[in-house]
């Protein structure tokens, strides 16, 4: 089974960018799996986002922190059953952490986990949440998906490794800067830190840079907003994960630069 693995795509531009790129491989992949939680305006997402982002062929939709800065995602996070928000925040949160999907006749799980390095302290522990997760999901199917949404990449190896050999994939996002140790571990865990965001690449993770700049020199708190006049990249991932036994075969990190020209052009 191939996954099309992206991390946190950035507002219009970073849609458009997965559009553009999906074109030339959704076909090749079984799964395509999207971080959504920047999507809709730098900054959560909205129906219409999600709606358009299905109309592209994106399966499944994860997320993180940023899940809830759209106030309308509480009205159809509940029902909508590709949409997943961490599944370490506390009982009774809208929405669900983790599902088991299928496609081709082939059933796979897909757990989504928040970091609590930096991040937020208050929710569970993201390691014991998969051991719990795992025990149910792998009665199901030997095929488990996690995106792991975290700030350090100390916590997410430590997290890769307590996890090989269950999980089938690890993927970090939430950085938004893509790392070049995409590797399978000995036990047979596909593992990279951080997938990288999708979206224009001149610019402070997404966002307009003096923007950033300001905050950083002047210390006055910034309105940020999604950088859109710059070209673009795309981030991702392409794993292949054996389907009788879940464990991967290949990891490779995929990247295009693209024109806000060619754009026009498709």
């Amino acid at each position: 089974m191939r996954f099309l693995i992206f991390g946190d795509v950035i507002g219009k531009p970073g849609r458009k960018a997965l559009r553009y790129f999906l074109a030339g491989y959704r076909d090749l992949v079984d799964v395509v799996l999207v971080n959504v939680e920047n999507s809709a305006g730098g900054f959560g997402i909205t129906k219409k986002v999600y709606e358009e982002l299905q109309g592209m062929g994106v399966d499944i939709m994860t997320s993180g922190n940023h899940i809830w800065d759209k106030k309308e995602v509480y009205q159809f996070i509940d029902t909508s059953p590709n949409l997943l928000r961490p599944a370490n925040y506390p009982e009774g949160v809208p929405g669900r952490g983790y599902g088991i999907f299928e496609k081709k006749g082939i059933r796979f799980a897909v757990i989504n986990l928040m970091g609590r390095s930096l991040l937020d302290s208050n929710l569970e522990n993201p390691f014991l949440v998969f051991d719990r997760l795992y025990q149910e999901v792998s009665k199901e199917t030997p095929i488990v998906v996690v995106d792991f949404h975290a700030e350090t990449t100390s916590e997410k190896w430590a997290f890769g490794i307590y996890v090989d050999g269950r999980a089938s994939l690890v993927y970090g996002t939430h950085t938004h800067v893509p790392t070049a140790d995409q590797i399978i571990l000995k036990k047979g865990t596909a593992y990279t830190s951080d997938v990288g965001m999708t979206g224009c690449w001149y610019s402070a993770i997404g966002m307009k840079p003096q923007q950033a700049i300001d905050r950083f020199t002047k210390g006055i708190p910034q309105k940020y907003e999604v950088e859109e006049k710059e070209d673009l990249v795309v981030n991702a991932l392409l794993v292949e994960v054996e389907e009788s036994t879940g464990r991967a075969k290949s990891i490779e990190r995929l990247q295009q630069y693209i024109t806000r020209e060619e754009l026009l052009g498709a």
